[in-house]
């Protein structure tokens, strides 16, 4: 299947400071911002819609609750004028929020995803989103996630998360392209 690049709404998810620090867990990818950041520079240029996502926790001494430090977007990943927001206090940017019905208002087809992290709220949001019909498109290069305890003593690195969150997305849910294979598209004339 092909790409309607003016049917395509960049879904950029959780690019928020907080995960810079304790109590987050090593990161591994060290381009997530910057192939980011050429994803909402592709689309701007084109002036194509952004939708962007943040997560607002409610949980009591979370570094995402509102009004935290860990709230605000990562640098450059700032809604710019015009650029639309959803918050979120789950993992789907789909559950509790009008972004369903924003996409549709917009006429929209495919939904391209990234941010972090790959593992809880983007793979969430690609699930539930590839469940109620969208075309989910995942940017893997431009998703970050977290070594994690393996539930008997171990870790499983960030990259071995991300390497099976990616396969199980790809196999089911998503289609999944680099940052390069998507900012080199051009529009159907």
């Amino acid at each position: 299947m092909t790409i309607d690049l003016d049917r395509a709404v960049l879904l950029p998810i959780d690019m928020q400071l907080a995960f810079d620090t304790p109590p987050w867990p090593r990161r591994w990818n060290e381009k997530v911002d910057p192939n980011g950041l050429a994803l909402l520079d592709f689309w701007r240029a084109a002036g194509r819609t952004i939708i962007h996502v943040r997560h607002d926790s409610v949980q009591p001494g979370s570094s995402l609750a509102p009004g935290s430090p860990g709230n605000a977007f990562r640098p450059g990943f700032e809604p710019l004028a015009g650029e639309q927001l959803v918050t979120k206090s789950v993992n789907s940017a789909f559950i509790g929020t009008d972004l369903d019905i924003r996409l549709k208002r917009l006429n929209a087809k495919h939904v391209v995803t990234f941010g972090i992290s790959t593992d809880m709220c983007v793979s969430t949001t690609v699930r539930t989103g590839a469940n109620m019909g969208w075309d989910m498109i995942l940017v893997p290069d431009a998703c970050d996630c977290f070594d994690l305890p393996d539930g008997q003593g171990g870790i499983v690195s960030a990259e071995d998360v991300q390497r099976a969150h990616v396969a199980t997305l790809g196999f089911e849910f998503a289609r999944i392209m680099t940052t390069a294979e998507l900012t080199n598209l051009r529009a159907a004339a």
